[in-house]
C-alpha cells in the first residue's frame, strides 16, 4: 500500500507520512483509515499463519467493517481499529466501497502468494492496483471534498505509480517470498525466464525489464502530478511531498540500473532537502 496518509508508521517504509500538513479536523479520520488499512495489510502479510487462517481473519475483519458501517457493534478483536473508523464513517460519510476494495486486494495477495501465482499482463496488475492503492487516494479526496472525475483519475495515477514504485523497490524482498509483480507479458517481451527472477539471477535482460517497469511508473506519476495544482493549501503541499517522495525512491531504483533485483534501494536523510526543493518548484 502506498504510504500517503497521515498517521505514525512503525514499519520499514520509505514514503513519508506528512501528518503535520493535515488540517487538525481531518487527522482523526485519516488516522482511522490508515490504521484500518495497515492492520488488514498486517493480517495478510505479517507473521507465519497459513494462508487459510489469513483469509479467515480477513473475512472476520470484513464482517467487522460491515458492522461498524451499519452502526452495529464490531467484535472486540480489532476494537482499536473499528471504534475510530465507525466515527469517521458517521461524521464524514466515508464510502464503504474503497475500504472493501482494500480488503479484496489483501486477500488476493494471500491467495496468489500461496499459489506462487503471477500476473499475466499489465492490465491484470493495474486491476490489482485499482483495489490495493487507488482507494487510499479516493478516500482522502472524499475527506477534502474533491469528487470530480479528472481529479479522481489523476489521484488513481499517482496511487498506482506509488504502488508500482514500491514493487520495483521491493523486488529483492518480494521474490523470495513468492510475490511476483513483474508480469508475464513483460518478462516474455524482454526474454527473461521466470525461474531466473525467482532465483534472483541478474542479467542484462532482467535489468532492461526492471528499467521498463520503472519507466512505466514514472509515466503514471507524471500523468497524475498536475493534481497538486488543483488542490489548495495543506493537501496540495502534502501531495507535492508524496509525489516527490515517490519520484525520489524511483530515482534510487533507476540509479541501480536493475540491481534492485538483489538489494533494496532506500532514501537517506540527505534526500529530504532535494525533495522539499522539488516540491516547492512544482
Amino acid at each position: 500500500m502506498p504510504e500517503a496518509i497521515a498517521a505514525p508508521i512503525t514499519h520499514d517504509e520509505n514514503f513519508p507520512v506528512a501528518s503535520w500538513l493535515c488540517p487538525p479536523r481531518l487527522r482523526a479520520p485519516i488516522a482511522a483509515i490508515y490504521h484500518f488499512a495497515r492492520t488488514a495489510d498486517d493480517i495478510a502479510d505479517e507473521g507465519d499463519a497459513p494462508a487459510a487462517q489469513r483469509l479467515a481473519d480477513l473475512q472476520a475483519y470484513r464482517a467487522d467493517l460491515l458492522a461498524c458501517a451499519q452502526g452495529r457493534p464490531s467484535s472486540a478483536r480489532w476494537a482499536r481499529v473499528f471504534t475510530p473508523l465507525a466515527m469517521a464513517i458517521e461524521r464524514h460519510a466515508l464510502p464503504l466501497a474503497p475500504l472493501g476494495d482494500l480488503l479484496d486486494a489483501f486477500a488476493q495477495d494471500v491467495e496468489m502468494t500461496d499459489r506462487d501465482a503471477t500476473y499475466p499482463d499489465r492490465a491484470a496488475l493495474l486491476d490489482y492496483c485499482r483495489r490495493s492503492a487507488n482507494p487510499v487516494g479516493r478516500l482522502l479526496l472524499h475527506l477534502y471534498g474533491v469528487s470530480d472525475e479528472a481529479a479522481l483519475r489523476q489521484s488513481d495515477a499517482i496511487c498506482t505509480a506509488l504502488q508500482l514504485i514500491n514493487f520495483w523497490q521491493d523486488l529483492s524482498v518480494d521474490l523470495p517470498r513468492g510475490r511476483h509483480y513483474l508480469v508475464d507479458a513483460d518478462c516474455a517481451a524482454h526474454g527473461v525466464a521466470r525461474a531466473d527472477l525467482t532465483a534472483q539471477r541478474r542479467t542484462p535482460a532482467s535489468d532492461a525489464l526492471i528499467m521498463d517497469g520503472a519507466d512505466w511508473a514514472r509515466a503514471l506519476m507524471l500523468q497524475g502530478a498536475p493534481l497538486v495544482h488543483r488542490l489548495p493549501g495543506r493537501i496540495g503541499w502534502e501531495l507535492r511531498l508524496v509525489v516527490q517522495g515517490g519520484l525520489a525512491v524511483l530515482g534510487q531504483v533507476q540509479a541501480l540500473r536493475g540491481a534492485s533485483l538483489l538489494r533494496r534501494p532506500r532514501l537517506r536523510a540527505w534526500h529530504l532537502p532535494l525533495m522539499l526543493a522539488r516540491a516547492a518548484a512544482m
